[in-house]
């Protein structure tokens, strides 16, 4: 079935959002109900050895005072530690708290969990293609590289 050049970008972005959803859906059961896709995006951002609010924006793509807010919201909810830079005294360190550490590794368990659902949906095969050629895709487009955006810590 011949599709519509618009209908691409939809399927992506709508199979993008059910992942998502559903890896939200079952962390919210697992005591995560507070965290957000902004969120999982940040705390992939600060990674593991952390990051200033001045790094953390620039890897998110947005401006200090965005990820300043986001920062604050987690460690509001108890996700990051913010400190003091021992580098740079005017720049604020923030770390990923244990709390934090638990939700991505459950949220990289839960994805591994979807990937599972869809290769019995698909087939192994047609997930493996699908992603090769999608690597494909973002290999040749010379836009962001895939290693140059926020990676799933593991």
């Amino acid at each position: 079935m011949e599709r519509f050049g618009f209908e691409l970008p939809l399927l992506l972005a709508g199979a993008f959002r059910q992942l998502i959803d559903e890896l939200h859906r079952r962390l919210a059961e697992e005591g995560h109900a507070d965290l957000r896709p902004a969120h999982g995006f940040a705390l992939q951002a600060i990674g593991p050895d952390g990051g200033t609010m001045s790094e953390i924006g620039r890897r998110l793509g947005v401006s200090k005072q965005a990820a300043t807010k986001t920062v604050g919201k987690l460690a509001e909810l108890g996700y990051v530690e913010r400190g003091a830079d021992p580098g740079d005294a005017r720049a604020v360190q923030v770390t990923i708290t244990s709390r934090g550490r638990e939700a991505l590794r459950r949220s990289a368990e839960i994805f591994e969990d979807l990937r599972r659902e869809w290769v019995r949906l698909l087939g192994r095969d047609r997930v493996l293609a699908l992603e090769e050629d999608l690597g494909k895709v973002l290999d040749s487009s010379g836009g962001v590289a895939l290693g140059d955006l926020p990676g799933w810590l593991r």
